[in-house]
């Protein structure tokens, strides 16, 4: 009767497959008890502010109850024939799934139906019998869904004919790889859509920002930087092409590509500045629209000395502003006008100083018949001088009265005596048999002791700007009147300090001067 059962009702499967669907269906069943327990336990949690209460009592449908059988199927598996009411209640399993569920084995269960002490008024941890609501809500009023029991759930696994599990799964298969095309043609599409962008941006002229420092150019006065470009474009062609740049190094469009910038000339500033051109060159990839390049391209244009710019400096300058540096090349010539008269300029103003310098240096310039000596740049234009055979005083510009060194040439062997109240501040071998002293009063001394009364000879009495003059000249600057009167020479009065300070100068800025005459 079995054999005939699966015959009949499951020609698809073999024999063997009964047990192996029995076993699948012991295992679904428990799994949905548990599922059932789940779902009451999560209702009793449910809040009363969530639910929804309506008049109607909403009905809940369930398979009718499958009466149990007895767990005899073990003794069925050696051989035994099934007997004739199984046989028959089998069949009309398999017939039952031809035809629809009744639906007039359904029932409906109400909360009035259950006892009062599981009402939704329920005691809550910690808050004692306290209710969460002020009011009871009547169970009859809420409809709660009938709950398969374990047996029924098995029941229905085992109704489902493998032709309907196989169409379910077909069905979620298909639905798989609907989902699975439509991405798949999302995805495509999108790729399509970048490659031609792609596309598009490698013909599509980028512009790009280098880095430049020029001081002082304004290029809406003066003209633009010229800037070499060599590589290759996107397309594979290759490019060699003089490009333009402001102040900021905006100005340079370029096809996507691999290139090598460099400065290609000196621009010209509005008021004729000529720059030093870089050597430097820079690798650079260009691969959007306005692409910052400063990081590996960026040129330093120095301002050398006006006077030593040269014709051909100017004119290279000018032949790029007439390319393309400025709007026409009326302008340029303007620009290289002013880069000239600038250049012209600094070179007479140069000439005029080293004039200057060589009147200034003959001025100071100083001989006798015996020797020669320069004026301490210090001293000229402060300082006058008189000369008497091989002695030369250089005193106080106005006062003849007021020496600072007098210059006396002895033959070697013979001895110097200053004048009374001088002292030796030095001395110069010529090479030629003689030596010349330098003599005279030690101003960082003489002055502050005068001021302080330590002295009655009215020659050393000094108006106070002679006195700061005095030391200042005699130092150097490199103490002022009060340091010395007060720190180096002190109350004591003694002279070694400031005769010290007075002949280390001298021998510094006076002495290296004195040669023999030619």
């Amino acid at each position: 009767m079995g054999s005939r059962f699966w015959v009949q009702c499951c020609p698809d499967i073999e024999l063997g497959g009964y047990m192996k669907d029995e076993t699948r269906g012991h295992e679904d069943a428990a799994q949905d008890a548990e599922a059932c327990a789940e779902a009451l336990e999560s209702l009793d949690q449910i809040a009363l502010a969530e639910i929804a209460f309506d008049d109607s009592s909403v009905d809940v449908r369930d398979e009718p109850e499958i009466e149990a059988q007895p767990d005899d199927r073990d003794a069925k598996d050696d051989g035994t024939a099934l007997t004739e009411d199984e046989a028959g209640h089998e069949e009309s399993e398999c017939e039952a799934d031809d035809r629809p569920e009744s639906d007039t084995s359904e029932e409906t269960i109400l909360l009035d139906s259950l006892p009062a002490e599981d009402s939704l008024t329920r005691e809550l941890p910690g808050l004692g019998s306290t209710p969460v609501v002020d009011e009871t809500i009547a169970m009859g009023d809420i409809p709660l869904p009938s709950v398969p029991s374990a047996h029924e759930a098995e029941a229905r696994h085992r109704k489902m004919s493998p032709k309907r599990r196989n169409l379910m799964v077909a069905g979620v298969v298909a639905v798989a790889l609907v989902a699975g095309g439509a991405g798949y043609a999302a995805w495509n599409g999108y790729r399509q859509e970048q490659a031609a962008i792609t596309a598009a941006n490698a013909h599509t002229m980028m512009s790009v920002q280098i880095g430049v420092h020029a001081a002082g150019l304004d290029c809406s006065a003066g003209s633009k930087i010229p800037v070499q470009v060599s590589g290759q474009d996107s397309d594979g062609s290759s490019v060699s092409e003089t490009l333009y740049v402001d102040e900021h190094g905006r100005g340079i469009k370029l096809l996507p590509g691999d290139y090598t910038f460099s400065i290609a000339g000196s621009p010209i500033a509005a008021d004729g500045t000529i720059y030093t051109v870089p050597t430097t060159k820079a690798q650079v990839t260009i691969k959007s629209d306005g692409q910052d390049l400063s990081a590996q391209a960026t040129f330093k244009l120095k301002v050398p000395s006006a006077d030593t710019v040269t014709d051909d400096q100017i004119d290279a300058a000018a032949k790029y502003a007439e390319e393309g540096g400025v709007n026409s090349a009326a302008v340029a010539k303007v620009l290289q006008q002013a880069a000239t008269a600038r250049r012209d300029a600094a070179v007479n103003a140069v000439s005029s100083r080293e004039a200057q310098a060589a009147r200034d240096a003959d001025a100071r310039h100083k001989a006798t018949d015996l020797y020669q000596l320069d004026i301490p740049v210090e001293w000229y234009g402060k300082v006058a001088t008189w000369q008497n055979g091989s002695t030369l005083c250089i005193y106080l510009d106005g006062d003849t009265n007021t020496p600072l060194v007098t210059l006396v040439a002895v033959r070697e062997g013979e001895s110097f005596t200053p004048d009374e109240g001088d002292a030796v501040l030095g001395a110069a071998s010529l090479g030629n048999g003689y030596t010349v002293y330098a003599s005279g009063p030690v101003y960082p001394y003489v002055v502050p002791q005068t001021i302080n009364g330590r002295t009655q000879d009215p020659v050393s009495t000094y108006p106070m700007d002679t006195a700061i003059e005095l030391v200042e000249l005699t130092t150097g600057n490199r103490y002022t009147y009060s340091q010395i009167k007060n720190v180096l020479v002190g109350k004591d009065g003694k002279a070694d300090a400031a005769t010290k300070l007075e002949c280390d100068y001298l021998a510094q800025i006076l002495m290296p001067s004195i040669k023999a005459q030619d």
